[in-house]
């Protein structure tokens, strides 16, 4: 669990080195969320005391992009595509074996910490169709075999 001590001091490095002025908001967000790998509330409470916006303000700002998230991730993300291709090619059966194989739901991290599922509207990857993505390798053409392989490399 992240400390709030540890917080503080992060969003204060960061406030120095990016500013106090409203401008300075995105890359303070980006900053929390490398470190931490998600915004704990804590850093909303200090960004907040920071800098002139409010707390209200930030939540919308992280719940506008989808790049933030508000709770923590798994140490591999897997991005299931949902584009055209990989829906015909099987998006909802990769999804499923996924889950299978995990034992968790689409936006959900393992008990483990070790995955964390999600859909994503593409990955620009359509001749590969049906695909997924875990962290920043491109696994196509799957099976329900082939993810049960992919996923036993990464679980060790």
């Amino acid at each position: 669990m992240v400390k709030d001590n540890e917080i503080q001091k992060t969003v204060q490095e960061l406030k120095e080195k990016y500013g106090s002025s409203k401008d300075a908001l995105l890359p303070i967000l980006q900053g929390v969320q490398v470190k931490f790998r998600y915004i704990p509330e804590y850093a909303i409470k200090c960004v907040a005391k920071e800098l002139p916006v409010y707390e209200a303000e930030i939540y919308g700002v992280i719940t506008f992009y989808a790049q933030f998230r508000l709770s923590p991730v798994g140490d591999n993300i897997i991005k299931v595509c949902k584009g055209t291709a990989c829906h015909v090619g099987g998006a909802e059966t990769v999804a499923d074996a996924v889950c299978d194989v995990l034992g968790v739901k689409v936006n959900e991290t393992t008990k483990n910490n070790k995955f964390t599922i999600e859909y994503v509207a593409c990955l620009g990857c359509c001749s590969l169709a049906p695909v997924m993505m875990i962290n920043e390798d491109v696994y196509g053409y799957l099976t329900k075999d082939k993810i049960k392989e992919v996923l036993k490399s990464y679980a060790q």
